[in-house]
């Protein structure tokens, strides 16, 4: 079956089928299904983290940091996509269809879930990771004093005679 169809100046022309009409809220859609996409990864990122900080590898740990700062730059390019569609009244956007409409709904709904998931994520995280500051602190002034009281005993006198000095009287 031939493609094409001739013009009326005899030339080939490309049989075109039905023309679909673009709708702004696809791209709405698209961004959004983008959206839980990375706050989905963010969300994985956030519990390899916490391992992270359990385990004490602070190495893995600003590597994965380096990671989910790529990932967060990537979220807040989508966040500046979708705000054109921000100032719109919701109900005066046209839509392919009602199913997509719904799904689009369904998208933003995920997309606030995942975003509360790692708000609540981030403050655990950060508490733990300041309670295993706070634990290396205890112990670096443990040490700290031990070699303060190890150079007292080298400053001692080798003999083991004290001197009391009783001339301020």
């Amino acid at each position: 079956m031939n493609d094409c169809s001739c013009s009326g100046d005899g030339a080939a022309a490309p049989v075109l089928g039905p023309v679909m009409e673009d709708f702004p809220t696809d791209r709405l859609y698209d961004l959004l299904r983008a959206k839980r996409s990375c706050l989905t990864q963010l969300r994985d990122l956030s519990h390899r983290q916490t391992e992270l900080i359990d385990s004490g590898d602070m190495t893995r740990l600003l590597d994965l940091l380096v990671v989910k700062q790529r990932m967060i730059e990537q979220l807040q390019r989508i966040e500046r996509a979708i705000d054109p569609f921000r100032g719109e009244l919701p109900e005066a956007r046209r839509w392919r269809s009602a199913e997509v409409k719904q799904r689009c709904a369904d998208e933003a709904q995920q997309c606030e879930l995942l975003l509360a998931e790692l708000m609540t994520r981030e403050k655990q995280g950060e508490a733990l990771l300041t309670r295993r500051r706070d634990e290396v602190a205890h112990r670096l002034q443990g040490v700290h004093r031990a070699a303060q009281t190890r150079q007292s005993y080298l400053e001692t006198p080798a003999d083991g005679a004290c001197q009391l000095d009783v001339s301020a009287g």
